[in-house]
């Protein structure tokens, strides 16, 4: 089976989709919460942001938690880097760029945090690819992990109205029961795996649908929001995300 499900020219086409690229990142960006609690009890002092370009957490890394802070991509755009940066109030010297292939780097750095925001749900080897991460940690260093979760209604929604980005995916792979278990295998401890976030959902080719479409997407995400607003759950059907936490021993 082809281990990558995504190649260099799907990455370019996608940012070079994107609109409003370059924002002012906030403090209370996705998942920072738990970051900064990982970071705040395992004294971490580097990170690295695996898959991450543009580099909005690698940003988050330097500016608000101080960190010797790089980004890792097989494709990266220094101009759109240096845009970003600027526009949070950094240089870029202030971060590490290393623009190379993950199943064919040889580390040359290791790192306390090892973070990916949606990056290995575009492979079908999911041992691996978590290997990799792995591979790049310090002893007694932190993996944190996220991916969508598209097997609730957000899943529903990609498939019908965005098939070609849903094939990008390994649905096989959002399953936090599944995440821990290789975590486990791969020797990591303190390993947690969970659906994270109250309802949501997206159409990356938002942009290019009809309107009936853009209406049916908007009114499933009101009544969901509505519904986990009176009842604050997360659960495989509506949560948008899935959240991986682990340790590596000493």
């Amino acid at each position: 089976m082809e281990q990558h499900l995504t190649d260099r020219a799907f990455w370019k086409a996608f940012w070079e989709s994107k609109k409003d690229l370059i924002f002012y990142i906030k403090p209370d960006y996705h998942f920072t919460a738990i970051i900064k609690k990982l970071v705040e009890d395992n004294h971490i002092k580097t990170a690295v942001e695996l898959g991450g370009f543009p580099g909005y957490y690698t940003v988050y890394y330097k500016k608000y938690l101080n960190l010797d802070a790089a980004l890792f991509d097989y494709f990266i755009h220094e101009g759109l880097i240096k845009q970003l940066l600027e526009k949070n109030g950094l240089k870029y010297e202030d971060i590490s760029v290393i623009e190379a292939d993950l199943f064919t780097y040889q580390p040359v750095k290791k790192y306390d945090l090892v973070s990916s925001f949606g990056l290995i749900e575009h492979f079908n080897d999911l041992k691996d690819i978590i290997a990799r991460h792995v591979a790049l940690l310090n002893p007694k260093g932190t993996l944190f992990i996220t991916l969508p979760n598209f097997t609730g209604i957000n899943g529903w929604i990609q498939r019908r109205y965005d098939p070609e980005n849903y094939a990008k995916h390994n649905i096989g792979s959002m399953n936090p029961q599944l995440l821990a278990s290789v975590c486990k295998e791969l020797g990591l401890v303190e390993v947690e795996s969970y659906y994270h976030g109250r309802f949501s959902v997206w159409l990356e080719n938002n942009a290019q649908q009809t309107g009936l479409v853009k209406s049916i997407v908007r009114s499933i995400w009101l009544a969901g929001k509505l519904f986990t607003k009176l009842v604050p759950v997360e659960t495989k059907a509506l949560s948008p995300y899935i959240v991986l936490k682990a340790r590596k021993a000493d």
